[in-house]
């Protein structure tokens, strides 16, 4: 079903009280949300059931290999499937998979050679517990993607179709991420797996001496719940969001990895539904950061600790060159404010330290790394208005502004929160006056500067550029951004519980000289598959 435009037509709440169909609290949910069914806690697995933290091997995520590459295009293809995998040892899970592997397969990209990345959906018609519909909307968070390829959350692929998404990889080099963003539902869908890394490389970072290869090394890392059963436990009882009891990293519980003696590049990724991170290591050792979201640092920032939360990305280097062999070294959890916490959820993973030969080359970090970086250099001075975003909740649902990305469907996907123009600059300012909940705020399209929190610096580790913003209880953030690209774009909590219930509004950059695509321009198509 579309409307006049060809744009998939929804219902909406509006819709739904009209229509009779709920009363009460059910009309603060879209149907399908209400529909989905609500879990309780009381069915999960117990403790003494789980395996004992730092008793499972790590393992590394796959990486995609391109099915062609012609006329300087790389081509992927990713399948969106149900998995049965083995998550706790012993018990089956049924997961969301792109490609067989949760995470996901993760992209390596040139710097200046687009990408086409197939999405097929080949999810079933219902959830088999929750009974939504797995829809699906791919986005490339963290790169400045055309709109209708940016994994706008209205433009679906329903089971039984795909999508061709292209990027162009024209960003200076960072650690970005995919996942899923269809509206209502990003929080079930990455829940259930369907998220992975993307590493953007430039082959000119290779004079700086980090580490590559083996000793560069993705870590996803999640938390979930698990029923009696050995199935994942996911529960819409409390909206103010999802908490596992079990840590994974790259969907291992607690593992442990063997480490050289020497130094690695760790790209860090928080891709929980709700759960933030403090995480530092045990033996009081340093952490050196090199890169926040959107890229490199202007220089190294050594740290203990890290205040990590839904959406961030951190790439740091950990030397283990000072340990003999047979040394453990655990990255813990001090937790933030709001999480709920259980027994083994101030564990993330263990490092053991073996006397196995390595490779020295790409060994070092250097004192400069990317100082010129428009991003870190852009004047203040610049910015041609400041705009303020609230972020609160209003009638049982998380808004911005005041508004929600239903009120955005009910307009024809016509409202924007604002309309800055290409080529500008402008301050935007986070602002939660609320009290027992922080938003990790994340604007598509753009790479920011934090400017202050509460008219104080940055935390040291965050002086970089960034994409996701964390706004805790009663602070202002305050950040500098430059409009490049044209259309409209999400801003949201990166809390997918909050996203959901429906803290996601838009804005659009305007081009005066030029004609914005439309989010939806490049919709879905029915299997089977024409050639890629």
């Amino acid at each position: 079903m579309a409307d006049r435009v060809g744009r998939p037509a929804f219902l909406s709440r509006r819709d739904v009280v009209r229509a009779g169909v709920f009363t009460g609290a059910a009309l603060a949910l879209p149907l399908q949300r209400w529909a989905s069914g609500q879990s309780s806690t009381s069915r999960r697995i117990g403790e003494a059931k789980l395996p004992a933290p730092y008793s499972v091997p790590f393992v590394r995520p796959p990486v995609s290999t391109p099915v062609r590459v012609a006329d300087g295009v790389e081509y992927h293809r990713i399948v969106m499937a149900p998995l049965q995998t083995e998550v706790l040892p012993g018990y089956r899970t049924t997961l969301y998979a792109y490609n067989g592997s949760v995470p996901g397969p993760t992209i390596r990209a040139t710097r200046g050679t687009p990408i086409v990345a197939r999405f097929i959906n080949r999810l079933p018609l219902m959830h088999a517990t929750l009974k939504y519909e797995p829809y699906t909307s791919v986005h490339l968070h963290g790169g400045a993607s055309l709109p209708q390829y940016d994994g706008y959350a209205s433009d679906i692929t329903r089971p039984g179709q795909y999508k061709d998404y292209r990027w162009e990889n024209k960003e200076r080099s960072r650690t970005l991420w995919y996942h899923d963003h269809g509206f209502h539902h990003t929080a079930q869908n990455v829940y259930m797996g369907l998220a992975a890394q993307y590493h953007l490389l430039d082959p000119n970072d290779a004079a700086l001496g980090l580490p590559t290869g083996d000793y560069d090394v993705p870590l996803v890392i999640t938390d979930a719940m698990f029923e009696r059963s050995g199935e994942l436990l996911f529960s819409l009882e409390n909206e103010k969001g999802l908490w596992g009891d079990v840590v994974l990293v790259n969907g291992r519980p607690w593992p442990v990895m063997r480490v050289a003696r020497r130094k690695y590049r760790f790209r860090v990724l928080n891709g929980c539904v709700s759960r933030s991170f403090h995480w530092f290591l045990d033996n009081g050792a340093d952490v050196t950061v090199i890169g926040t979201d959107a890229g490199l640092m202007p220089s190294p920032v050594r740290t203990r600790r890290i205040r990590h939360t839904n959406g961030e990305r951190y790439d740091v280097v950990i030397d283990f060159a000072a340990y003999p062999a047979g040394t453990r070294i655990a990255m813990r959890n001090a937790s933030l404010k709001y999480n709920d916490d259980y027994t083994h959820t101030d564990k993330i993973m263990m490092f053991e330290v073996v006397d196995d030969a390595f490779d020295p080359s790409n060994n070092s970090v250097p004192d400069v790394l990317a100082p010129d970086n428009p991003v870190m250099t852009t004047p203040v001075s610049r910015s041609v208005r400041t705009r303020n975003f609230r972020t609160e909740r209003q009638g049982g649902e998380w808004t911005v502004n005041g508004n929600t990305w239903q009120d955005v469907i009910d307009s024809g996907f016509r409202f924007t929160e604002a309309r800055p123009v290409h080529g500008t600059t402008e301050i935007w300012e986070y602002q939660n006056n609320s009290g027992g909940w922080a938003h990790p705020m994340h604007a598509h399209l753009i790479d920011v500067r934090i400017l202050s929190r509460n008219g104080r610096p940055p935390y040291p580790y965050e002086v970089g550029p960034k994409d996701t913003i964390n706004v805790g209880e009663n602070e202002v953030v305050r950040v500098l951004a430059t409009f490049d690209g044209c259309g409209k774009y999400m801003i949201h909590c990166h809390n997918t519980m909050h996203e959901d219930h429906d803290m996601m509004t838009q804005f659009e950059v305007v081009d005066p000289a030029h004609a914005a695509p439309d989010p939806f321009s490049a919709p879905a198509v029915p299997l089977p598959e024409l050639p890629l």
